[in-house]
């Protein structure tokens, strides 16, 4: 950690506490808490130190109002002052306007544009100024460009512009200078425009200090020159944070600026959320919050959480598509890797553990796709390997066996029936007569996420008002014994 620092010295410590991509993990949230607890009590008689606490967006999902309700209040809980607004805080489409007016802390984002008739008018800045101690910074907010291709076709795209590249980078310079032209010398990007974007931007502007990603799950430990340390166009340095993805860590970044609001040292911790107990009385509130628990079924053992979440053998998710298959009696069930947002454990299954791993909510299809689109569709998403951030994610199935490398391509497919035979298909020549019923969630089968093959109106056999928890409960409510998750194999990543 820093030392003490005499502020008359004219040198200022500074410590952010920051989170980002929580996606609704409430859970995780609880365990954040108690770390956010233990961060204010270190600070609470140390005037010198200035604390910030700031989030760099995503940390609501879906369009379960319960899941987004306690994003927001665990954000107030611990103190967040400004956060960006990630594509996930959009989920809720046009009932934005039922969670917006539970939000006491600044969302922030200079790269966007609001059409007034929208719930979400109004309600974002481009940046905020915090005062601590007598030391002011600027906090400035970008949404990510690729928000459209992330989010569901609909009101967003209609009343919502977003800045591309260039456009994004001149949004971050104006704001920045805006602030400077009021005397601030330390300033804060909270962005969720992905670690890839946020190198550029550290480079190609000035006056910004420190930039507080997301969007692309990175997890960043300590200060690397090259990897995390930049230089501003004018020479001037620049740390990059990000804490992952699904709240399973979060970060202090203790810096140490001079009177010119130039950093002189810097650290980066970044913590493990699962090192912390759930916070009783949050944990009081959420359940209050969600409402009655009742226990599905029991799970007598499960591998451990992923390392890379969307492109390793899941058997959580496997587990999942069997009980898509299976309730809803169809040839193959698919699961888009990022919509399985958290891991089974050894113990009760209850509506708050799916809630936290299943927090979209989206309904599901019943497809009737051709040989050539489910192999058109895995090809797409195996090439996630090599894809920035490893984007669209890979997908799990119930009825399909596949190999892939690391480089992402698909070497080998097998269609698997109900009584366990396996028939292998020709992913270079796949039949286009050949038909299999198919659910997966409506995000994939109305073409998002690059998947515009699988867009087929006159191919929907059945839409289901309810998502893929439904069919967990259902198939877990009839089982007598525990559930035993364990990798079968069905996906085999096989190295270039």
């Amino acid at each position: 950690m820093l030392n003490p620092v005499d502020q008359t010295s004219g040198h200022i410590s500074t410590s952010i506490f920051y989170i980002n991509d929580y996606h609704g993990k409430s859970i995780n949230m609880e365990r954040t808490i108690t770390a956010s607890n233990a961060f204010d009590a270190k600070y609470k008689y140390r005037p010198d130190v200035d604390t910030l606490k700031l989030s760099s967006g995503d940390i609501m999902i879906g369009e379960d109002f319960k899941t987004n309700q306690l994003a927001v209040l665990f954000q107030k809980m611990i103190g967040i002052r400004a956060s960006a607004v990630g594509n996930h805080e959009f989920d809720l489409q046009d009932k934005a306007g039922t969670i917006l007016p539970l939000i006491s802390y600044n969302l922030v984002a200079a790269n966007i544009k609001i059409n007034p008739r929208n719930p979400w008018h109004g309600k974002v800045k481009s940046s905020i100024i915090e005062e601590k101690n007598g030391h002011k910074y600027g906090i400035i907010g970008t949404t990510p460009i690729d928000l459209f291709k992330r989010s569901k076709e609909g009101v967003i795209q209609r009343d919502i512009q977003v800045s591309k590249v260039k456009e994004t980078i001149d949004d971050v310079q104006k704001e920045t200078e805006k602030l400077q032209k009021q005397g601030i010398n330390k300033i804060i990007l909270v962005s969720h425009l992905g670690y890839t974007m946020d190198k550029i931007i550290a480079k190609q502007t000035q006056g910004i200090d420190v930039i507080l990603g997301g969007h692309s799950h990175d997890l960043i430990f300590d200060v690397k020159e090259g990897k995390n340390l930049f230089y501003s166009k004018t020479g001037e340095p620049v740390v990059i944070t990000q804490a992952g993805r699904d709240g399973k860590n979060f970060g202090v970044l203790n810096v140490e600026f001079n009177k010119d609001g130039l950093i002189r040292k810097v650290q980066n911790n970044v913590g493990y959320t699962r090192a912390f107990r759930r916070s009783s009385p949050a944990k009081y509130i959420f359940d209050k919050i969600f409402g009655a628990r009742e226990t599905y079924g029991y799970i007598k053992s499960a591998p451990p959480p992923l390392t890379s979440d969307l492109t390793e053998p899941n058997p959580h998710a496997y587990f999942i598509t069997d009980c898509i298959r299976k309730d809803l009696d169809c040839d193959i069930a698919i699961l888009p890797s990022p919509n399985i947002r958290g891991n089974f454990e050894s113990g009760k299954v209850d509506s708050r553990t799916l809630a936290d791993i299943l927090p979209f909510k989206n309904k599901l299809y019943k497809m009737s796709y051709s040989e050539k689109d489910l192999v058109d569709a895995f090809k797409m998403a195996s090439k996630s390997f090599t894809n920035v951030a490893n984007k669209p994610g890979i997908f799990y199935a119930s009825g399909i066996k596949y190999q892939v490398t690391t480089s992402g391509k698909l070497l080998t497919m097998h269609y698997i029936d109900k009584n366990g035979i396996e028939t292998k298909i020709d992913i270079n020549n796949p039949k286009t007569d050949k038909y299999y019923t198919t659910v997966l969630n409506d995000y994939c089968a109305l073409g998002n996420d690059g998947f515009k093959n699988l867009n087929q109106p006159e191919r929907t056999l059945e839409k289901y008002p309810f998502d893929a928890t439904k069919c967990v409960i259902s198939v877990m409510s009839k089982l007598k014994d525990p559930v035993e998750l364990y990798d079968d194999g069905r996906i085999q990543i096989i190295p270039d």
